[in-house]
């Protein structure tokens, strides 16, 4: 049998044994006297003893005990009252790491949930690309929105336009003018800052020059110092509300270029592509 149908089996062995309560959160959990069968123990002495030891490996990672490791009623089945365990999935994961490797069950549940894992750490990575790719997109938008709008209201050359983004920079970033900004983060000069922001950074730029747009047109301010100022007033406010949630903008590492991100995306497709055709 090859490795991807054994952990097929391992799946279906935990899907088959898992629980759903039956309150409106449908919250799933599993028994741990079936899942003591599932992985090769036969007694409960031994399999306490491993639940014990995954107990402290999830205080270890500072995660709530009682919320993954909850005692169940005991069961009378005519003799002496049999106690139990209710396990979230992370708990199931914990037994499995901590339990017996000679067991062949505990070597496959381990490498199951390993790979389980992976995947759901490529899924949470590819998610947050998308988001950054996205909030990218909006940004550009945008900021093609506020050229339009401040080239009619007094700012004339290139050179403005470029001072104007900076004082948003700076305002934005406790007063790092965008050039060091990228020294400190080790940004190519002729690439946008923007292409190695977080989400979060993408967002609050975003944000803050669409209340700059708006207020301008709805102010009607005019020329390039009004102008100026204005964006600075919006940069400050949006850094300010960061700071207030503990972000400090300047303190962010910067991500992945996000040019690398999109050609990476585009060989999945053509990958994909071929083979469909």
């Amino acid at each position: 049998m090859d490795m991807d149908k054994v952990l097929l089996k391992i799946q279906q062995n935990l899907e088959t044994i898992k629980k759903v309560s039956n309150d409106k959160h449908q919250t799933e959990f599993w028994l741990a006297r079936d899942l003591m069968q599932v992985l090769g123990y036969s007694t409960w002495a031994k399999f306490i003893e491993v639940i014990e030891r995954s107990k402290k490996a999830c205080k270890i990672s500072n995660q709530p005990v009682n919320g993954h490791f909850l005692p169940a009623p005991a069961k009378s089945t005519g003799g002496r009252p049999k106690e139990d365990c209710f396990l979230t999935r992370y708990a199931c994961y914990l037994i499995a790491q901590n339990g017996d490797s000679r067991k062949p069950q505990i070597a496959l549940a381990q490498t199951y949930f390993a790979t389980q894992t992976r995947k759901q750490e490529l899924l949470e990575q590819r998610d947050m690309e998308t988001k950054r790719l996205e909030a990218r997109a909006k940004l550009k938008d945008t900021e093609s929105k506020i050229e339009k709008t401040v080239y009619q209201r007094g700012i004339k050359f290139p050179v403005e336009f470029a001072t104007f983004k900076n004082k948003h920079i700076e305002a934005l970033y406790g007063g790092i003018p965008a050039g060091h900004l990228k020294k400190i983060r080790k940004i190519p000069g002729g690439r946008p800052l923007a292409d190695f922001d977080s989400h979060v950074e993408l967002k609050a730029k975003d944000f803050a020059l669409a209340m700059t747009d708006h207020n301008i047109k709805d102010r009607n301010i005019q020329g390039k110092e009004a102008m100026n100022s204005e964006v600075v007033k919006n940069s400050k406010e949006t850094r300010q509300a960061l700071l207030n949630r503990g972000i400090k903008p300047e303190d962010i590492k910067p991500e992945e270029d996000l040019k690398v991100v999109e050609s990476r995306r585009n060989k999945e497709e053509k990958r994909i592509a071929g083979k469909e055709n």
